[in-house]
């Protein structure tokens, strides 16, 4: 393999991020703001839709769908992208990093401090990045195998069935607040009674508003929006959970030692994100709905550049991954996520 010049590595992704940061200003600001008009649009006519079922059933499945990508693009695009810090820079009274809270049943604070620092500062180094698995899933050889892992598989399915509750309980259970050993040496950020607080609290409002609230609001027509909202977060859940999972481990996504990363100069910690990340390929709306998770490779590098700009510098990254010999990962959408399920299966067996 060509020997990479980290120096120079560094100078031009710095150069591609410093390019693009002089063009973001309105034109993101409009977009943005065009994209929540339409995740509005798309929720309230899918809970009108819902109730409308009884006269034609059609209706009320194409109110699950239409509800499902509402909480798709409130999550992706939307949730994720503000959340990360994209559009702080509009000074905006709710669309900001530290304001917004996004309908999942993971509290937005614990998200910020277990993905949004941990998973980016340390990406894919075991020991520190603890979105690497979940804790729950052994996909590299850096793990112990153990005889739960012949059924991880199931596991997986479990998990993106639930994604949005493995989420909300990813820092619980990092932080072994209900089951486990305490590691020692634990710099815990919040305690324990205000993790379970939050956990609890943000979990029942997901749980009332969408199985009691509307529901109850639909009165003779209560299963059937209940049914709805039901289906609308399975839909959304196995949708996120996919595309995450093709965006960190496809099959030949890389992990690193601490020793490795010891002393990391700049362009060495770009180095680590583009060998620990994996493009999808597809049309601007499977982008959006992706909330441009499919460009997982420029996110890892420039996490808090607007993600509508990921497809204009995803033709240079490429470029410069090129001159160093860097192998840049990307692919459809069935090839990639067949290379996850190959990674998962591999690893249940020692």
């Amino acid at each position: 393999m060509k020997q990479v010049n980290f120096d120079q590595l560094a100078l031009q992704l710095d150069e591609v991020k410093q390019q693009v940061q002089t063009k973001v200003g309105q034109e993101d600001a409009n977009y943005i703001r065009k994209v929540i008009v339409w995740q509005r649009v798309y929720e309230w006519s899918g809970r009108i839709l819902l109730m409308l079922g009884f006269w034609q059933p059609l209706l009320w499945v194409v109110g699950v769908l239409s509800l499902a990508i509402g909480k798709i693009l409130d999550n992706m695009e939307i949730g994720h992208n503000v959340m990360h810090g994209q559009y702080d820079w509009m000074n905006d009274k709710f669309i900001n990093s530290r304001a917004y809270e996004w309908d999942i049943a993971c509290d937005g604070s614990s998200w910020n401090r277990v993905h949004n620092y941990e998973h980016h500062t340390y990406t894919n180094i075991i020991g520190k990045d603890r979105d690497f698995g979940y804790g729950l899933l052994r996909l590299s050889n850096d793990f112990r195998w153990r005889v739960k892992n012949l059924w991880q598989f199931i596991t997986y399915v479990l998990l993106s069935v639930l994604f949005q509750w493995g989420v909300s309980y990813h820092e619980m259970a990092a932080e072994r607040v209900f089951f486990g050993k305490k590691k020692d040496n634990r710099d815990n950020k919040v305690s324990h009674a205000e993790l379970k607080k939050r956990f609890f609290s943000k979990g029942a409002k997901q749980l009332v508003k969408d199985y009691i609230i509307f529901p109850l609001l639909a009165g003779p027509l209560f299963l059937w929006v209940f049914c709805g909202n039901l289906i609308a977060n399975l839909l959304r859940n196995l949708w996120t959970s996919t595309i995450i999972f093709c965006g960190h481990f496809t099959e030949h996504v890389h992990t690193f030692t601490e020793e490795e990363c010891k002393n990391e100069s700049k362009g060495q910690w770009y180095y680590r994100q583009a060998l620990g990340s994996s493009n999808l390929k597809g049309r601007t709306w499977f982008h959006i709905l992706t909330g441009h998770l499919s460009f997982q490779i420029e996110h890892h590098l420039f996490p808090d550049l607007p993600a509508k700009r990921y497809p204009e510098i995803a033709p240079k990254v490429q470029q410069i991954f090129q001159q160093h010999g860097i192998h840049y990962n990307t692919g459809g959408f069935w090839r990639q996520y067949g290379s996850v399920l190959k990674r998962i299966i591999r690893y249940s067996f020692p």
